[in-house]
Parts: C-alpha cells; sequence; structure tokens
C-alpha cells in the first residue's frame, strides 16, 4: 500500500518539478508569473482576449511538468537524427526530414498539441486566419483612395529596420532577422508564417511578442501620433470618399491577388486567400460562406493557433537573452513602422495642401481594424467633429497586403 502512495506520489507534477535543477524550477516559476500577466492582460484588460487567452493556455499546458502536451522537437531535423541514425540519411529529401515524416511521428508518439501544430507547420493556420480576417475587411476605403497604399507601405518600415538591426545585433542568422522584423507589420498569423518556415525555434517569443504590441496599439501608438503631428493637422477634417461601386468591389480582390502573386509568389497563400474571403463577403451570391469564414471558421482556428503558439514557449526556450531581444526589436520595429506611415502621411498633407489628416498614417500596420480606430480617437481629441475611421481603414487594409508582400519577400530570399 505504501509502495503504491509513493510510486503515485513520484509521478505527480510536484515531483517531476522537483526533479528538475533548481535554476530550471525557477525558470518554470518565471513562466507561471508571464503567463499569469497574459491572463491578466486578456482577462482584466480585454488587451486581443481572443487571442492572448488560448495563447497564455497554450504556454500553460506547455510548462506544466509531466503533461507531455507538445513536444516542439518533433519537428526539428536533430531530432530525428539521434532517433534514427541507421535510417537518418535516408529518411531525408532535399537534405531536410519532409514534413510527411514529422506527422507520421506525431500520430504515432506526439500529444494532443503536436496533432494541434500541424496547422502551424504546413502554414494552414495563417492563411485560413486571413480568409476569415479577407470576410470580415471592408476595402471599399482603400480602393476609393489608392493612396493609401503608399501609406501601407511605408508602414512597413519598421519590418526592415528591425531586421537590419537584428543582423546587426551579431544575435540572428538572416532568417531569424526576418523573422523578427515581420512583428514590425503587426500581424500575428503573418508573423507566425514566417518564423514556422525560418526560424521555429523562435516562434514562441515572436508570436507573442507580435501579439501582445498588437494588443497595446492603443498605448504604444498615441504618443507618436501626437509627437510626429501638431494639433492643426490633427485637426484636419477629410472629405467624404466617393462612393465604391459594386463591380469595383468584386474585381479588386481578384486583381490583387493576380498582381501581388505575380510579383511576390510567395505571398500567395496569404494575400490569395486575404482576397479569396473578401470576394466571398463582396459578391452577393456566397453570403454563407462570408459567415462561416467570418464567425465559426475563424474562431476554431484562432483557438488551435493560439493554443499551438502558446505551447512553443516552454520555459527553457523562452527564457532567454534571444527573447528579451526579440522583444525589444519587436517593440522598435512596431514604433517605427507606426512612424514610417505617420511621416509618409505627413508629407501627403504638405503636398495635397492640408487635405489628408497625418493621422491616419499610423493606421498603416495592419492591425485591423484597431490601429484605424486609434487614428479616430486621436482625430476626435483634436477635433470633436473629425471623422477619421473609414478614412483610416484604407491604410489599415493596404498594411495586411503590405506585411504579406514583406513576408513574402522574406519567403522567397531565405526559405
Amino acid at each position: 500500500m505504501l509502495e503504491s502512495i509513493l510510486n503515485f506520489i513520484n509521478t505527480t507534477g510536484i515531483a517531476k518539478l522537483l526533479e528538475n535543477e533548481p535554476i530550471e524550477i525557477v525558470k518554470t516559476l518565471i513562466m507561471y508569473v508571464i503567463i499569469g500577466s497574459l491572463f491578466y492582460l486578456a482577462v482584466v484588460k480585454k488587451f486581443e482576449p481572443l487571442l492572448l487567452l488560448p495563447i497564455a493556455f497554450g504556454m500553460l499546458l506547455a510548462n506544466l511538468p509531466g503533461a507531455n502536451v507538445f513536444h516542439m522537437e518533433y519537428f526539428f531535423d536533430e531530432y530525428y537524427m539521434e532517433a534514427y541514425p541507421n535510417d537518418y540519411a535516408a529518411m531525408l529529401v532535399d537534405g531536410h526530414i519532409p514534413i510527411s515524416t514529422m506527422i507520421k511521428e506525431v500520430f504515432n508518439r506526439g500529444g494532443l498539441i503536436d496533432i494541434l501544430y500541424i496547422g502551424v507547420k504546413t502554414g494552414l493556420y495563417p492563411s485560413l486566419i486571413f480568409l476569415g480576417v479577407g470576410a470580415m475587411t471592408d476595402f471599399t476605403a482603400l480602393i476609393a483612395n489608392p493612396k493609401s497604399l503608399l501609406i501601407g507601405a511605408a508602414a512597413q518600415l519598421g519590418v526592415f529596420v528591425a531586421f537590419s538591426g537584428a543582423l546587426l545585433s551579431g544575435q540572428f542568422n538572416p532568417l531569424e532577422a526576418a523573422s523578427i522584423g515581420i512583428i514590425g507589420g503587426a500581424d500575428g498569423p503573418t508573423a507566425i508564417l514566417v518564423t514556422k518556415t525560418l526560424a521555429p525555434a523562435l516562434l514562441g517569443g515572436i508570436a507573442i511578442a507580435a501579439y501582445s504590441y498588437m494588443a497595446l496599439i492603443p498605448i504604444i501608438q498615441p504618443p507618436f501620433m501626437r509627437m510626429l503631428t501638431t494639433k492643426k493637422e490633427r485637426s484636419i477634417v477629410m472629405k467624404e470618399l466617393r462612393p465604391v461601386s459594386q463591380v469595383e468591389k468584386v474585381i479588386f480582390p481578384i486583381l490583387v491577388a493576380i498582381v501581388v502573386t505575380f510579383i511576390v509568389p510567395d505571398a500567395a497563400p496569404l494575400v490569395g486567400f486575404l482576397m479569396l474571403g473578401n470576394l466571398f463577403n463582396v459578391s452577393g451570391v456566397t453570403e454563407r460562406l462570408s459567415k462561416t469564414a467570418q464567425n465559426e471558421l475563424i474562431n476554431i482556428v484562432t483557438i488551435f493557433l493560439g493554443v499551438s503558439v502558446g505551447a512553443t514557449a516552454n520555459a527553457s526556450n523562452f527564457l532567454s537573452a534571444k527573447t528579451l531581444l526579440i522583444i525589444i526589436l519587436g517593440l522598435v520595429a512596431f514604433a517605427i513602422s507606426t512612424c514610417g506611415g505617420l511621416l509618409f502621411a505627413k508629407l501627403m498633407c504638405f503636398l495635397t495642401g492640408g487635405k489628408i489628416n497625418p493621422l491616419i498614417g499610423s493606421a498603416g500596420v495592419s492591425a485591423v481594424p484597431m490601429a484605424a480606430r486609434v487614428s479616430q480617437v486621436e482625430g476626435q481629441k483634436a477635433n470633436p467633429a473629425n471623422f477619421l475611421l473609414m478614412h483610416a481603414m484604407g491604410p489599415n487594409v493596404a498594411g495586411v497586403i503590405g506585411s504579406a508582400v514583406a513576408a513574402g519577400v522574406f519567403l522567397s530570399t531565405y526559405a
């Protein structure tokens, strides 16, 4: 009887935690504090709860001793070199272990989140998220004012500045630097797609940084908006946008998918599904598909994506100097992207004789529609008669396209 009790005690999570070195125990406890902070931001502060809550819970599951719900090593070549030394060479395809072999290993030996993570590894989840985003996004403002596309492009400045900064730090190789830089696009699914391909070991830190900064947009952006614009500029009332015809709405997503794919083929999974979702919405003949993409599909995928990505952040790989540097570089990328959009919109304001409110430039990052809402709020603080939301949506959706194109550039260069 006593032996049975002792055997049970030795299988508990507490016993497994205490088996570790003291430093590992401390790291695990620190992770619990970080996880608790994310729960607080999601539940109490309501910062992107649909994203932060599943991410935080995925982190919790991955850091519970003895749970064994996720084995990140199954998705790296090194594991197969050690586990199958005699067969390793025969398993390689083009110098790497193919995803089909990884999936077989997951189904034979993996846990629940290992299976869910296949959707991240294959790039399925980010593309499906973009399908839902496209169905929920109104491209009317961008179609009515195509110049907004230039603001969205300017707001990708932080992506390439952070990429350069990561390289110059000497701590990251070009693939890792590209993954860090994409945080500046303020687009979680895009950051995940790039990172899972180029630097999967950094996925936890990059995804959490990207989604955290997206959630903190109402806090991060306003100081830069007030610093780079005058009260007079913030008070500018923009003219009402021209009406957009149904034909334009239908042609636009098809045309963008064709043009972007011809220029940057690696952006096709993101831009293609973004435009497909929008076409469902505007075509007028696929209402059921549009509603499914906007609701059931994107909600299910968000749960799977959040939990899977959160599970990559265990104490051993998350608590490192590299993660801290990623968080710092991500913040720099986000700030510079915000400033890039603001400064370009300020230039357009000057060139048009004061017809464009520079505040819409901060919406050039691809956090839809939160960044546009921040532009609206700041505009009304300067002038209660100011209604910038629709004008800001142009750069905002242009930023979604811009971040996907930037991701395609990185993938075509380094993948």
